[in-house]
């Protein structure tokens, strides 16, 4: 048989074919569409009883039907609230892994500094008894100002640090020259030379590099990882267009509409909708994977000469070494002091006074062993804490660009070739396709 004389014979099946389909789907009953409706939440009297013309929908195909325009318009709504929950499960997920993060390096940090203090005020306290006490505000208000430096910022460092040192400077000159009456006006004096001097070695000039270079990279980190939760929360708001309601509505109930309510999407056709859909948040991937690469790298400082815990750990053996360094270079510093700022007047030293440079900032400084140190802060380290970040980091990086991805996967599409294109059963259409 010709190509020719075929064709009429094929055209004749078709309709003898869309005559027999369309005489089933008039007397076909709208039960189950109705259960599945009803399910949703919704009520029943919007759904037929028996299939309808679809002439009048807006969003499914017009073909005999059991789905009417009011129920076209709750399933958009419907279809609306899905879309945000799926993109909600999704970043909500990423969001509470960085806000646990943040949650965690914050208390590593917080008690970092506790432990710190804790140790200095031990040690010193067996080490230097009473000189200590008597003076251990000075170290309180250091501590207080690093901790207001990471909560709330707004605490200059350099300058923190030189007066800690200034401050210092004037107790200890105080101390090791006891015979000595000093005005507030001199030991002003002494302090603005604190610098000339350098009465505490190379240690302040080490720890101010340490320090503020560690802070400040901490500081920024525990930020950065509150940005990534904050930034998450408000991009993961899906504010869908009708176009993308009207998208999702198709592909995700249309199928009622057909009797075809366990029939799922394609995986491309949803791939398509959900890249219309979601193009607001992938238009953000770059900036997104430029601040997961500058946190990346943050990270990496952390671990190495920014390391905070390196910093704090030892803090106190580091004061005590600039404590001793005053005490053995005392008359050279008292010296150049007097040539500075004048010769002092000869005090009446109490007998208590008299006993300090035998008792108290000349014993020599005894560090913890190691079984005597405070346990590690929050009971992990920062390396430790940093390679679980830099892991979500590396995950994290095109999270946008990948949600439409991420969307349609599992059970939300169609697992094999029979799947829903937008207008009917795909797998049928195929199979009637290559029969031709």
């Amino acid at each position: 048989m010709a190509a020719s004389d075929a064709l009429p014979l094929l055209c004749t099946l078709a309709l003898t074919v869309a005559a027999l389909v369309g005489a089933e789907l008039k007397s076909r009953t709208c039960s189950e569409v109705r259960l599945a409706y009803s399910s949703k939440g919704f009520n029943l009297n919007d759904v037929p009883h028996q299939g309808v013309s679809g002439a009048h929908l807006k969003v499914c195909p017009q073909s005999f039907t059991c789905c009417t325009p009011e129920m076209e318009e709750k399933l958009s709504q419907l279809s609306r609230s899905d879309l945000k929950a799926q993109v909600s499960k999704l970043s909500s997920s990423l969001q509470a892994t960085f806000t646990q993060r943040h949650r965690r390096f914050d208390q590593f940090f917080k008690e970092l500094l506790d432990n710190a203090e804790k140790s200095l005020n031990d040690m010193f306290t067996r080490t230097y008894g009473v000189m200590y006490m008597q003076n251990s505000e000075l170290f309180k208000k250091f501590f207080l100002d690093l901790k207001n430096y990471y909560v709330q910022g707004g605490v200059n460092l350099e300058a923190m640090l030189a007066d800690f040192w200034a401050g210092l400077l004037e107790r200890m000159f105080v101390l090791v020259n006891v015979q000595y009456h000093f005005s507030e006006e001199y030991l002003e004096c002494v302090s603005k030379h604190t610098e000339q001097l350098k009465p505490f070695g190379d240690v302040p000039r080490k720890l101010k590099l340490q320090v503020t270079r560690a802070f400040v990279a901490a500081r920024t980190f525990a930020q950065g990882l509150a940005v990534i939760g904050d930034v998450i929360g408000k991009v993961s708001a899906v504010n869908a267009s009708p176009g993308c309601v009207q998208a999702a509505m198709k592909m995700m109930y249309c199928p009622y509409c057909s009797w075809q309510m366990a029939l799922k999407p394609c995986h491309n056709y949803c791939l398509n909708v959900m890249k219309g859909c979601l193009a607001n948040q992938a238009d953000l991937d770059t900036e997104w994977n430029n601040f997961m690469d500058a946190m990346l790298n943050l990270a990496e400082r952390l671990e190495g000469p920014f390391n905070i815990e390196s910093v704090m750990d030892p803090i106190d053996v580091k004061i005590s070494d600039a404590i001793m360094n005053m005490q053995e270079n005392s008359m050279q510093v008292s010296q150049k002091v007097f040539q500075g700022c004048g010769q002092p007047k000869l005090g009446v030293a109490s007998r208590a006074a008299r006993s300090v440079p035998d008792n108290g900032f000349n014993t020599r400084f005894r560090p913890y062993t190691p079984d005597e140190r405070p346990t590690t802060a929050a009971g992990t380290s920062l390396d430790r804490l940093v390679t679980e970040v830099k892991k979500k980091l590396m995950f994290a990086k095109k999270f946008w660009s990948a949600l439409p991805e991420n969307v349609c996967t599992g059970e939300r599409i169609a697992s094999g070739d029979e799947c829903w294109n937008g207008q009917q059963r795909a797998g049928m259409s195929q199979r009637l396709w290559e029969m031709d």
